[in-house]
């Protein structure tokens, strides 16, 4: 330990107090007024708060539609795409078959490709059932 003495803590006048009157530290200020300041101060926060919020979901409304966009451009692609591969095979039949079966084999293939996607589907929709049900 030191011989010196400790400092002591030098309390700044708060604001709202006479530091030179008669009595040092007497209030200046009413409660009713520290509490208005209080509401005051409160609702600029809340308001300054929700302008926050407002700006965050803007934010994020803006790259939900965005993406909604994009994704649906894709998948528009994707369906085009298909529909070129599924021509581009009935082309490709029609030079060993009639186009007639070309196109009826292509169909039918794509049929089952697609009864198949549904099955499985079912499938995941039904282990789902059953791993959420108490």
């Amino acid at each position: 330990m030191t011989q010196e003495p400790t400092e002591t803590a030098v309390t700044p006048h708060a604001e709202g107090l006479d530091p030179g009157g008669p009595e040092d530290g007497a209030r200046t200020e009413s409660v009713r007024d520290a509490f208005a300041r209080l509401y005051a101060d409160g609702r600029a926060y809340a308001s300054a708060e929700a302008d926050k919020q407002k700006l965050r979901l803007s934010i994020v409304g803006v790259g939900v539609r965005n993406a909604a966009v994009l994704g649906l451009v894709a998948l528009m692609l994707a369906f085009a795409s298909i529909v070129a591969l599924l021509v581009g095979l009935v082309v490709a039949l029609s030079r060993h078959l009639d186009p007639l079966w070309a196109t009826l084999i292509v169909t039918g293939g794509g049929l089952l490709v697609t009864v198949l996607l549904l099955l499985m589907a079912k499938g995941c929709i039904t282990r789902m059932k059953k791993a959420i049900t108490p």
